[in-house]
């Protein structure tokens, strides 16, 4: 297995620059086995424990590794692959370019980035690594035309717009004062997908149901903000909504902690918080409705299994519910508060999406 040694100088500097930031964690490299597959991945500034987007990645990788969920203990489902894994929390944005050259120098098989916003790094960094092969989950990378997809870069995309159809059916289902919330983090087009496909399933099943939205920020900061991320939360209860649809990274986590300060009335929430990402539903038991979960954590494993068998493709690798990429959760946690009859209106929606009957809006398309 090939080490690639190209860009020394630049990356010596840049790798040194992230061992001495106190907020770069990164891993010991010595003693690993090089007859393996080795696999970097490098997490967006939430950290691979945010519940969320982070963790569903770190799930993935970690099944790739052991065949376990990041306990150690549980299994996943699927083989471990015999892979050496080693991750990168930034602490801050500058912290990723020194983490992805450093895993690219040091020649690793597959260089994973978390979340769009790393995507303008990844082109450089490919581009000045040709031989190493990238994954960016929610992204894209471009060749220089800004159209050609980089061969040495698989870009992981979701239907997010078709699991949050389903979500706001269920929400608009669930609500009894005709009312519903959406927390987005980041105030881009790809959470606008996910806020215009849970606002058409709402009005699938309530034309008159009122969505009310709100953006954490505008930065990357927005997906670190608990806080703003409960304060938005209760500005919506206080105008009427009883269901929250949190998109905003670990920003969201402020929506649980908003509906669970709402309490309970005769054993049962008076408001609910939907998830998203990962499943979510345990976060807060009784006050999660559901999770509208990206199988982020099946598309990093894949990913993995193409380059241990050597089947490794640039280019788009789309993820929808014909291919169980996205979707919703029902299990322990939130048997008792979904109604039947939202169940099976969601499920006869997500037929009729799949067989092409139903038309969701694609805000990233528009």
């Amino acid at each position: 297995m090939t080490r690639h040694t190209s860009q020394a100088p630049r990356t010596l500097c840049l790798l040194i620059a992230c061992v001495l930031a106190a907020a770069c964690r990164r891993a010991q490299y010595a003693g690993d086995d090089t007859s393996k597959v080795h696999v970097g991945i490098v997490f967006d500034i939430g950290g691979k424990d945010d519940r969320s987007f982070n963790a569903a990645a770190w799930a993935g990788v970690k099944c790739a590794e052991t065949g376990t969920l990041p306990d150690g203990k549980t299994t996943c489902g699927k083989p471990a692959l015999g892979i050496v894994l080693r991750d990168v929390e930034p602490g801050t944005p500058n912290s990723i370019e020194p983490a992805m050259r450093a895993f690219a120098e040091r020649g690793y098989d597959l260089v994973i980035g978390v979340g769009f916003t790393q995507a303008p790094i990844m082109q450089v960094v490919a581009r000045d690594y040709p031989g190493i092969r990238f994954a960016i989950i929610d992204g894209v990378v471009l060749q220089d035309d800004g159209k050609t997809p980089m061969p040495n870069v698989a870009g992981l995309l979701f239907k997010e717009h078709e699991g949050s159809y389903l979500v706001g059916m269920i929400a608009a289902k669930t609500s009894r004062t005709g009312t519903v919330g959406f927390v987005g983090g980041m105030d881009i087009p790809l959470i606008r997908r996910f806020e215009k496909g849970y606002e058409e399933g709402a009005k699938a099943v309530n034309p008159r149901v009122q969505v009310i939205q709100n953006y954490v920020g505008v930065t990357d900061a927005a997906w670190n903000n608990p806080g703003k991320g409960k304060e938005l939360s209760l500005a919506q209860m206080d105008k009427g909504a009883d269901v929250i649809f949190a998109a905003a990274g670990n920003s969201g986590l402020g929506a649980f902690d908003a509906v669970e300060q709402a309490g309970m009335q005769n054993g049962r929430a008076t408001h609910y918080v939907i998830g998203v990402d990962s499943n979510q539903n345990a976060v807060k038991p009784g006050y999660v409705l559901t999770s509208m979960i990206k199988r982020v954590d099946n598309a990093v494993y894949d990913i993995v299994k193409e380059v241990v068998d050597g089947k490794f493709t640039g280019g788009f690798h789309v993820f929808g519910l014909e291919s169980e990429g996205v979707g919703y959760v029902m299990d322990q946690y939130n048997r008792d508060l979904v109604s039947p009859d939202a169940i099976a209106a969601a499920e006869e929606a997500r037929k009729k999406i799949i067989s092409g009957q139903i038309k969701v809006t694609d805000a990233m398309a528009q």
